[in-house]
């Protein structure tokens, strides 16, 4: 127990260590917009990375319990480091300016309109030109500010690719419109919609109905979840919430386990190593997280192909080992071994003879490929 709560005071001084505060002059809103920085941890000492960058509504309550599950989350390597900017808006009230709306078109209006012509005018490129953002961006908030994130999707290019959405009370129309955007994307994105068993009534009835709606939309592109908690209200739902939404969202990111690997991998005839690509390739495309193929996932991909016999998949194993890693000798060992499997020690030993000049990686080092090389120029004498 002394362990973990070691950690969780770690973890907690590396999300505060990084946090600052900022003002925006916003010409949209003719006043001045106080809002809350977090940068990761690793920020300062990786100057060519790259972060997502999670944007939140209600910011003054919303901002350290976000950035708790994520430095969390971060920490296990689960999901990816990312900036988190929290925007203020219960000092006076401002929620509720910020999120007017008119109650017959269902649509931002006076103060809301200003405020949301603020967020994607002024906020985000001021973020983007001062801070090292990746292309993926995540919105969230909650009741009020929850329902306005949704009008960012009525956008025919929808400013954010991810969005969490924890017990939203929807304008007008939302519950229709929502689904209809969804039947009609063609660009993969992020949806996480969430209440609380013992939520508001009236709002609680408008979220079911949008839930419905959804489903009847059914489109791949959308990655949905919807969550009720039991015995939550409208606001203990939050933090049962936030886990959830990020490891949704960031679900591909996590490296390989027992789950994915028996539910995804080990049930395929063949292509195991096109997963492991695309796996990674998704992290690129989707998430705008670029980072190595993990050795702990290259290692359990290897292994289930030694197991099932599918050696020929290990020249593919060899490409990606050159992409992600073309100094290191993982490529032309995996080479090397599938020469070794398919019964030419000649070659495998010239492959290991190749790997035996590179730097290198994991488990593979030039002890363990001189072993080798004298093991296949041994089989290659038998053979004779």
């Amino acid at each position: 127990m002394k362990k973990v709560y070691l950690l969780l005071v770690l973890i907690s001084a590396s999300v505060f260590s990084q946090k600052k505060f900022d003002n925006i002059q916003s010409q949209k809103l003719g006043e001045e917009r106080r809002i809350i920085i977090g940068l990761p941890p690793s920020y300062d000492a990786k100057s060519d990375k790259k972060y997502p960058v999670l944007y939140l509504f209600d910011g003054d309550y919303l901002f350290d319990a976000f950035a708790g599950a994520v430095s969390y989350g971060s920490y296990w390597d689960d999901i990816p480091e990312m900036i988190i900017i929290g925007i203020h808006q219960n000092k006076d009230g401002e929620r509720y300016d910020d999120t007017t709306i008119d109650q017959n078109e269902g649509l931002p209006f006076e103060k809301g309109a200003k405020f949301f012509e603020f967020v994607g005018a002024e906020l985000i490129p001021y973020i983007e030109k001062k801070y090292r953002t990746s292309p993926f961006r995540i919105i969230a908030g909650h009741d009020v500010t929850a329902s306005f994130a949704n009008f960012f999707l009525y956008k025919e290019e929808p400013l954010f690719n991810a969005y969490i959405c924890l017990s939203p009370e929807l304008a007008p129309k939302m519950e229709v419109r929502i689904a209809e955007k969804f039947a009609k994307v063609q660009k993969p994105f992020f949806y996480y919609l969430s209440a609380g068993e013992g939520d508001i009534k009236k709002i609680k009835e408008p979220i079911d109905k949008l839930n419905g709606n959804i489903k009847i939309a059914n489109n791949p592109l959308v990655n949905y979840k919807y969550d009720v908690f039991k015995g939550a209200t409208h606001y203990t739902e939050v933090l049962h919430s936030i886990p959830n939404a990020l490891y949704q969202i960031f679900e591909v990111y996590r490296p390989i386990n027992s789950a994915e690997y028996n539910d995804k991998i080990a049930v395929l005839e063949t292509g195991y190593a096109d997963y492991l690509e695309k796996k990674y390739a998704t992290m690129s495309e989707v998430l705008g997280v670029q980072i190595p193929v993990r050795m702990s996932d290259f290692k359990v991909v290897e292994n289930l192909i030694l197991k099932k016999n599918a050696y020929d998949e290990l020249g593919k194993m060899a490409e990606i080992g050159n992409v992600h890693y073309p100094k290191a000798m993982l490529g032309e060992y995996e080479l090397g071994l599938m020469y070794e499997k398919m019964g030419d020690p000649k070659h495998a030993s010239k492959k290991y003879q190749n790997a035996s000049q590179m730097e290198p990686i994991g488990d593979l080092n030039k002890d363990y490929m001189y072993e080798k090389i004298d093991e296949m120029n041994t089989l290659a004498k038998k053979s004779k």
